[in-house]
């Protein structure tokens, strides 16, 4: 039957537009399938037409996370203590090849851009390769290893390989309920946007992007890199979100962040980060609720989308901006005793809410899927996840 289309992107919903500026009439046919032919859009009986392969693009620091479990002797011999986050050293260098060579170990995919869209992809399950990933690895046994972590993933990982500097890792040694991470940046810092983002089998990923996500730790490689993408989604109205990722991203990389700020669509942080970004900016206050509502009123390039604001606050409520109005959205409850590992807590929550977020869901659903991610990552060890979701 015909049905007048009162979407708001005519290319993609498949209205077509009348010469005379009458009101667009698309075609919709009600069976099973759903396969788009030139003007004509076939859609499912009650299904929305499913998410397209690299809708969702994500770039950062890409590490290959390798967890063991360890001895105290382990700890005393590279100076570390049993629950702590520290970058490695030199004195450190030679711990990810004996944590390997001496102890059974596991490898994911990791680094915080990486694991949000890593968990997005679980989330939406098929098609795979929804999400896109850009950063940098070396040309060694631990790029290899992290390709192939990525694949299993399902994520379409294309790195940037040079022989510089060997592939990023995190080592997470573990003694009883502690967690002692060492992560050495090592590849992950020299990503060259004109080697790899500017080339045209690159790019082309990146246009056929909808909504794009990068952590701010990103800031501190390269900087024109977030910039290039994050003017393409403003000036293709797509949708740019940006993690505040660490307070010292606030504080050190205050000029390229604001650099990027007008262009940012959603920003995301917790409740740590959002209180050192509002001293550097002068905000003058430390309530929440009044951070997020001057930040969605920073000068903004793209008038068509208002900036949402979503901070996170561990078990208590997440603040977001909804229209003009900021709203308050419980998280799941859960057990204290059921809580293993917190680390992951952030880049799960950003997963599932860039998750229906590419499906085009409503800011709360967006938020349902982010608490729903976070409370399964939490109950595990690393940024890991069972075979399939249960998220209705």
């Amino acid at each position: 039957r015909e049905t007048t289309c009162y979407c708001c992107c005519w290319s993609s919903c498949g209205g077509v537009r009348r010469e005379d500026g009458a009101k667009a009439v698309r075609r919709v046919w009600l069976f099973f399938g759903s396969v788009r032919f030139g003007s004509v859009l076939r859609v499912r009986r009650g299904v929305m037409p499913t998410v397209s392969q690299n809708a969702l693009f994500g770039m950062g620091n890409p590490l290959l996370d390798i967890s063991a479990v360890v001895d105290k002797d382990f700890l005393d011999k590279y100076g570390l203590k049993p629950n702590d986050q520290i970058l490695a050293e030199e004195k450190h260098k030679a711990l990810f090849e004996e944590i390997v060579k001496k102890s059974k170990v596991e490898y994911h995919a990791g680094g915080s851009t990486q694991n949000s869209v890593k968990i997005a992809q679980w989330m939406i399950q098929e098609p795979h390769k929804v999400a896109t990933f850009f950063g940098c690895i070396g040309k060694d046994h631990f790029g290899e290893i992290l390709k192939q972590k990525a694949a299993e993933a399902h994520v379409d990982a294309h790195y940037y390989e040079q022989t510089e500097e060997p592939t990023g890792t995190c080592a997470a040694c573990i003694t009883g309920d502690n967690r002692s991470l060492i992560a050495n940046l090592a590849a992950a810092n020299c990503y060259k946007k004109e080697k790899h983002l500017d080339l045209d089998r690159n790019w082309t990923l990146v246009e056929k992007a909808r909504v794009y996500y990068i952590a701010g730790f990103f800031l501190t490689v390269s900087p024109d890199s977030i910039l290039k993408v994050a003017k393409h989604a403003c000036e293709h109205n797509k949708i740019f979100g940006l993690n505040l990722s660490a307070p010292f991203i606030s504080q050190f990389f205050k000029e390229p962040l604001m650099k990027v700020m007008p262009y940012v669509d959603i920003l995301f942080g917790n409740e740590t980060e959002a209180a050192m970004f509002a001293k550097e900016q002068g905000f003058e206050t430390d309530d929440i609720e009044e951070i997020a509502r001057k930040v969605q009123l920073l000068p903004k390039v793209n008038k068509n989308r208002k900036r949402i604001i979503v901070f996170t606050q561990g078990k208590e409520d997440t603040v977001a901006t909804v229209g003009d109005k900021v709203t308050r959205f419980p998280v799941i409850d859960i057990d204290q005793n059921d809580i293993v590992d917190t680390n992951g807590a952030g880049d799960a929550f950003v997963g599932g809410f860039l998750s229906e977020l590419v499906q085009e869901k409503s800011l709360e659903q967006c938020i349902r899927a982010g608490h729903y991610a976070a409370n399964i990552i939490i109950q595990r060890s690393g940024c890991t996840f069972p075979e399939k979701p249960d998220f209705n």
